[in-house]
């Protein structure tokens, strides 16, 4: 197991939809064991599959100290009516935005063994699941801001010293 480097606004595989994967391929076991334990560093809700470099659609998560995986999520059900929420990323890191969420969501996966995996939840749950998912379409939180804070995002991100 490995604690592995983020990747930042601007790598390529943050942009690109992760492919499926196979749980019973060791490559499998492998990507699972490093997002479970770069997820483990403090301060870390969920990492995705692309933010360690690897194209492939799984996230790990870190929420009220429930720790897991899930292969191939897929975004089945949100509740309630969008409301803002702070929100920070991993992959741009020291920024966060009020950030469009709806407060209740449910993913649905499959485990190492290729048995069904429901996550689902509010509050932090809710937006982590979110998060994460849209991360495995190639997607970035600061593509879902209201127009004026994402203009102020890409203006924060373009003047980071990380970038």
């Amino acid at each position: 197991m490995t604690v592995r480097e983020i990747r930042v606004f601007g790598d390529p595989v943050l942009r690109t939809a992760g492919d499926p994967v196979d749980p019973a391929d060791p490559a499998t076991r492998q990507l699972v064991e490093d997002l479970v334990e770069t997820v483990r560093v403090p301060g870390r809700a969920g990492v995705a599959a692309c933010q360690i470099g690897v194209a492939a659609r799984a996230f790990s998560y870190n929420v009220d100290g429930d720790v897991g995986y899930v292969l191939n999520p897929v975004l089945v059900e949100v509740r309630g009516d969008v409301e803002l929420v702070d929100e920070g990323c991993l992959s741009v890191p020291g920024l966060g935005y009020p950030t469009p969420r709806h407060p209740w969501a449910r993913v649905e996966g499959v485990d190492l063994d290729g048995g069904r995996v429901i996550l689902e939840g509010s509050g932090l749950m809710a937006q982590m699941l979110q998060h994460e998912c849209a991360h495995l379409d190639g997607r970035l939180y600061v593509q879902a801001l209201e127009k004026d804070m994402r203009a102020q995002a890409m203006a924060d991100i373009r003047a980071s010293a990380w970038f």
